[in-house]
């Protein structure tokens, strides 16, 4: 089996420690692929060679907006060409459905189709400024922050790349950038199809390892002018404090443990079906996954019954074959989630269905669980306050319309939060209360990579996608220009 490598200054060069790292399928606990193994020097070289790129050879950094525009497109269009392949490698390396690593591939494409038209749209401002310097000219620009080093999940490792990647080389940066070392290979392929597009050696560069490894050296450079990574809380913390040794830029998508409100009024159905939705896609890894079921007391044993009947027959199996749901990336992973539902069990809470690892049939060596529910929870739990990123809902119920919105905003997380109900009026009040940066009224779930994305408190710092994401790349600089002839103001008379 070939190992893959990391991409460099425009070299595919093996990593400098002489280690690799197995890939596991998620779905029967197979290798698929060997990787090199990076370390502190790798992460280095490719720090320097960004810094050359963006600094001293200045290729992409002064290409005109349209040109990056032009090779942006061409980066969509052999995506498009290996939409298929791409697809399978994601659902492979992580255990997804294939019909979900379809749209990830669609969405990724979307993205980099976005952000090829936006930068060459109008930017900037002018402003009417004090007179009192005589007649001035003051207005600005954006310009690209430098070298960015990226780290991202497993969870969506295609799009999650892509979000980062493509306005932060839209925007005319360089890029060092780490994906987990337990999904990395659709990542690989995304670099491949970046030299067959054309992007300039050294602007973007892939370095497979481990945080401590790599993402830390990331963080602590001085040479690098700006980090963003998507994942933990916990990590998160490390990575904002490590990057206080220059103080560079920061971007964090951080855990979630976002609510999902439900009123007496709502269309049972259609409730159930996003409530769904919200905890059970891709395996309930998802950041925004809305884990906390917060209904109304009234309906609560009509709508709990019509979400466990369906919980029941969700399919699970292997991504190429498209269940339901699939695999939980690692056996750690699968692991640490039973420990949550264990704890639910015995802090009191009341299983209703799942609580257990799959292993039927096809499913007997990978590492799946059943979609669990919990009711009878309380805020205290630790199944309701800690993200447990897998199929695992907790229920709580409420009888006002303020005590649904305490519960709600009952997190240190801020991430998204929806509510669902047929009052117009009451809908927007919840959401105009609730302290997260995503929401949804009547559906969980739905983004767009022309909004931003984002959350509040310890969700994270700043926002992709959208405009705001593509700021999030970039420096605003503020020009002033004396408009009068070269003549002393006449402040100082001695």
């Amino acid at each position: 089996m070939d190992i893959l490598m990391n991409y460099i200054d425009g070299i595919w060069e093996k990593s400098q420690t002489g280690k690799t790292r197995d890939v596991i399928c998620p779905s029967d606990g197979k290798v698929i692929a060997v990787v090199t193994e990076s370390g502190p020097d790798d992460a280095k070289k490719a720090i320097a060679a960004a810094k050359k790129a963006f600094y001293k050879d200045r290729t992409w950094r002064d290409m005109a907006a349209v040109e990056r525009a032009a090779i942006l497109r061409k980066v969509a269009e052999l995506m498009e060409e290996q939409c298929e392949e791409l697809a399978k490698t994601d659902t492979l390396d992580n255990g997804k459905p294939y019909r979900e690593a379809e749209g990830d591939v669609s969405d990724a494409i979307e993205c980099f189709q976005y952000y090829a038209g936006l930068i060459d749209k109008p930017e900037g401002g002018v402003y009417n400024v004090n007179k009192g310097f005589g007649p001035m000219h003051s207005y600005t620009v954006h310009e690209p922050v430098g070298v960015c080093a990226q780290i991202t999940p497993w969870n969506y490792p295609l799009l999650m790349a892509v979000w980062k990647l493509a306005p932060a080389l839209a925007a005319g940066n360089s890029v060092v950038f780490k994906p987990s070392e337990n999904a990395p290979l659709s990542t690989i392929k995304l670099f491949e199809i970046f030299e067959k597009a054309g992007i300039p050696k050294g602007t973007a560069n892939l370095v497979l390892g481990d945080g401590p490894n790599v993402g830390a050296v990331f963080a602590e450079s001085e040479d690098v002018d700006m980090i963003t990574f998507t994942g933990s809380t916990k990590t998160g913390q490390f990575i904002a404090k490590a990057a206080t040794s220059n103080l560079k830029k920061v971007g964090l998508e951080l855990g979630g443990k976002s609510p999902l409100v439900v009123f007496a009024d709502c269309d049972l159905e259609a409730a159930v079906e996003w409530a769904m939705i919200g905890i059970f896609f891709n395996a309930g890894q998802v950041c925004a996954a809305t884990s906390r079921l917060i209904i109304e007391k009234s309906i609560k044993e009509a709508f709990l019954d019509k979400l466990v009947e369906k919980a029941k027959k969700i399919t699970i199996g292997p991504g190429m074959e498209n269940p339901d749901m699939g695999a939980i990336i690692t056996e750690g992973q699968m692991n640490k989630i039973l420990g949550y539902i264990e704890s639910g069990k015995n802090e009191g809470a009341k299983l209703l269905c799942g609580g257990k690892r799959y292993t039927e049939g096809k499913c007997a060596d990978g590492f799946f669980i059943e979609p669990t529910i919990f009711d009878e929870c309380t805020p205290d739990m630790t199944i309701v306050k800690e993200e447990i990123f897998g199929p695992v809902l907790s229920v709580l119920t409420f009888e006002t319309e303020e005590e649904a919105i305490e519960l709600a905003n009952d997190t240190e997380y801020g991430l998204a939060g929806a509510v669902i109900t047929k009052d117009g009026a009451r809908a927007m009040r919840v959401i105009q209360e609730l302290r997260a940066g995503i929401t949804w009224i009547n559906c969980s779930q739905p983004t767009f990579c022309q909004a931003p994305w984002g959350g509040y408190k310890k969700s994270g710092i700043g926002r992709e996608l959208g405009v705001h994401g593509l700021e999030e790349y970039q420096e605003v600089k503020q020009i002033n220009m004396n408009l009068a002839p070269a003549e002393p103001v006449g402040w100082f008379t001695h």
